[in-house]
C-alpha cells in the first residue's frame, strides 16, 4: 500500500497507507492488552489457591476441635459420675477417704492440665502469622511486578508513538517533496 502511494503520489493513497498503519498500531496495542489480561488471569490462580488453602486449614482445625472436644466431654461426664460415686463412698467408708482424696487431687490436676491445654490450643490462631506474612509479601510482589510490567508497556507504547510520529513526519515530508 505504501509503495503504491509513493508510486502514485496521490494524497488519497498516502492517507489510505496511513490508515492501514494506524490500524496495525491499534492491533498491536490490542495484542499487548491481551497479553496483559492473560498475565493478570494467570496471577489469579495462585491467589485462588491461597484462599482454598486457608479454607482447608479452617476445616482441618474445626475437625481437630471436634475430634478432641467430644472425647473430652465424654471423659468429663465419666469423671463427674466417678466423683459422685466417690462422694457416696466417702460417706460410707472412712478408710477409703485418703485414697479418694488423692484420686480427686489427681483428677483435678489432670482437669487443670487438660483445660489449660485446651485453652492454649483454642487461643492459638488458625493460621500462623508467618503464613499470613508470606502470603501478603507474595501478593505485594505480584502487584509490584504487574505495575512494573504496565509501566514498561506504557513506555514502549510511548516510544512507539514517538517513532510513529517521526515516520509520519518523514512520510509527509516525502509526499510534499514528491509534489514539488
Amino acid at each position: 500500500m505504501l509503495s503504491q502511494a509513493r508510486a502514485t503520489g496521490r494524497t488519497e493513497d498516502a492517507e489510505a497507507a496511513q490508515k492501514l498503519e494506524a490500524a496495525c498500531v491499534r492491533f498491536e496495542k490490542k495484542l499487548s492488552d491481551l497479553d496483559l489480561t492473560r498475565t493478570i488471569a494467570m496471577q489469579m490462580a495462585p491467589q485462588i489457591r491461597l484462599v482454598q488453602g486457608n479454607e482447608m486449614l479452617m476445616v482441618e482445625k474445626i475437625q481437630t476441635i471436634l475430634t478432641n472436644t467430644i472425647p473430652l466431654w465424654k471423659s468429663q461426664m465419666v469423671l463427674a459420675l466417678g466423683m459422685a460415686n466417690n462422694e457416696e463412698a466417702l460417706r460410707a467408708q472412712t478408710a477409703v477417704t485418703d485414697m479418694t482424696n488423692e484420686l480427686l487431687r489427681k483428677n483435678a490436676e489432670k482437669l487443670k492440665q487438660s483445660t489449660v491445654a485446651v485453652a492454649r490450643e483454642s487461643e492459638r490462631g488458625i493460621v500462623d502469622i508467618e503464613t499470613l506474612r508470606a502470603t501478603n509479601d507474595n501478593l505485594i510482589q505480584t502487584f509490584d511486578e504487574v505495575m512494573k510490567i504496565q509501566a514498561e508497556g506504557r513506555a514502549k507504547r510511548a516510544e512507539a508513538e514517538v517513532e510513529m510520529r517521526k515516520m509520519e513526519a518523514e512520510l509527509k515530508e516525502r509526499l510534499l517533496a514528491a509534489r514539488g
